[in-house]
């Protein structure tokens, strides 16, 4: 079996979502835990010369960046104990989840960057985003998008 490596870092929710797909199909790897956001190592960067940023797998040489890319290639890669569910509409389920978590995380952080009224928006935004998961997302699994 070829080497996989995953450059990460240990706050990362992209790089948690990375490193839980791995054990789900009981792939070995290296984790590199990587100095961010101040010093990046040259490997991630000649591994991820567009964005510079982590989650990056390298599986037998051969880097793949982005989070959920890096999910489809190991579901692809590892086709056993699959990620997403067999039925069609159950998996667009799962993207659109998958996406709405992607597009969400980044407003989520802003409460630790915020002071004053910005953090209190900040609050409100994130309480907001948790009540449409909770809604829309956990309650019902059959709900409509």
């Amino acid at each position: 079996m070829d080497e996989v490596k995953l450059f990460g870092f240990w706050a990362s929710p992209f790089s948690r979502r990375v490193i839980w797909a791995l054990k789900l199909k009981g792939v070995e790897y290296e984790y590199i835990e990587e100095n961010l956001p101040y010093n990046k190592s040259d490997l991630l960067l000649q591994y991820n010369p567009v964005h510079k940023k982590i989650p990056v797998l390298v599986h037998g040489g051969k880097p793949i960046a982005e989070s959920l890319v890096i999910l489809e290639y190991i579901d692809e890669v590892w086709p056993h104990n699959p990620l997403l569910p067999k039925d069609a509409y159950e998996r667009s389920v799962a993207r659109f989840w998958a996406k709405f978590i992607e597009e969400k995380t980044q407003p989520m952080w802003e409460f630790f960057r915020k002071f004053g009224e910005e953090q209190q928006k900040a609050i409100e935004n994130n309480f907001e985003i948790l009540r449409t998961i909770k809604e829309h997302g956990l309650e019902d699994k059959k709900s409509k998008i």
